[in-house]
């Protein structure tokens, strides 16, 4: 799976960007804080409360930090002001975490500061498994400063999870728990489809059992939807200690099914300019799309 992936990969990397937002924007929500405002919106609608995204990564210039953390202090300000049911979720490179490890924190110390003012929370999102060290330290660093409106995102596939999700447990820290997009080496990471799955399992039980204080269960396999469910009924988990979570764009008739259970649930939504490398993630995740714009590119869909 994973050299299929690698080759994938290579063949999406030559498709115009036209041709891959034709297929990627049903999972995002534009290109401005008004278009990801008017989705909130909606969503709120339907029940669902939001994960507010100002996608870009791998920034190099303490100028592109400066930049996102403004954009996601506007963020905020906007939530506030419109009195959304959402949060925010930030990627550490885009605060500067792999040139900067110091810029990062107090980057992110800043924006918790303006979400503490609105009683909003932000979640670290979890990138590549280069990042897995630093990420779960700047964590750690940020609880030490009396932080607490902050979370962090596992993945069940990386092999070294379930320490992970008993240590983070232990601290009562918040948990978003995923499956895991990012192609790593068999290593790092489990490369079989249940194999994952149960590690899922395995990480949710240890997360609920050892004390995490809120854990967003984000996946769109149903699977996994009925054995959290099943967990959260064996283990009498309160409704404000779980929500589950879900991408934009992705199996809206389950996120429906899983509100009208009474279920809380969040919806993430990406917005902004460094949509690209995103895309190509989600298109990695749905083989009918990326299919289709590989065909494209080798000329076999004209």
């Amino acid at each position: 799976m994973n050299a299929r992936k690698r080759a994938l990969l290579r063949l999406l990397k030559l498709a115009p960007s036209g041709l891959v937002w034709r297929f990627a924007q049903v999972y995002i929500a534009g290109d401005t804080l008004d278009d990801a405002a008017r989705t909130m919106h909606s969503l709120a609608g339907e029940g669902c409360r939001s994960t507010l995204d100002v996608l870009g990564e791998d920034v190099t210039l303490e100028s592109e930090v400066a930049a996102y953390v403004d954009h996601y202090s506007k963020a905020l300000d906007r939530i506030a002001a419109d009195r959304l049911p959402a949060n925010i979720s930030v990627k550490p490179t885009a605060m500067g975490l792999k040139f900067s490890p110091e810029l990062a924190q107090r980057s992110f110390q800043t924006i918790c500061q303006r979400a503490a003012s609105h009683a909003n929370f932000v979640r670290i999102d979890m990138e590549d498994s280069s990042t897995t060290d630093a990420t779960l330290a700047l964590y750690r660093w940020l609880r030490g400063q009396g932080i607490d409106n902050v979370g962090v995102v596992l993945q069940a596939y990386m092999r070294r999870t379930l320490q992970d999700a008993a240590d983070v447990a232990a601290m009562g820290g918040s948990v978003r728990l995923c499956k895991g997009i990012y192609i790593e080496p068999r290593s790092v990471a489990y490369q079989d489809y249940w194999m994952v799955r149960d590690a899922f399992v395995s990480a949710l039980r240890v997360l609920f059992e050892g004390g995490a204080s809120r854990v967003g269960i984000a996946t769109h396999d149903e699977w996994l939807v009925l054995q959290a469910r099943m967990l959260i009924r064996q283990l009498r988990i309160d409704s404000e200690r779980y929500e589950f979570q879900m991408l934009l764009g992705v199996d809206p008739e389950l996120r429906r099914l899983i509100v009208s259970e009474g279920h809380p649930l969040r919806v993430y939504v990406p917005f902004g300019a460094g949509w690209h490398a995103y895309s190509m993630r989600r298109l990695l995740e749905n083989p009918r799309f990326a299919t289709h714009v590989v065909r494209n590119v080798l000329g076999l869909g004209r």
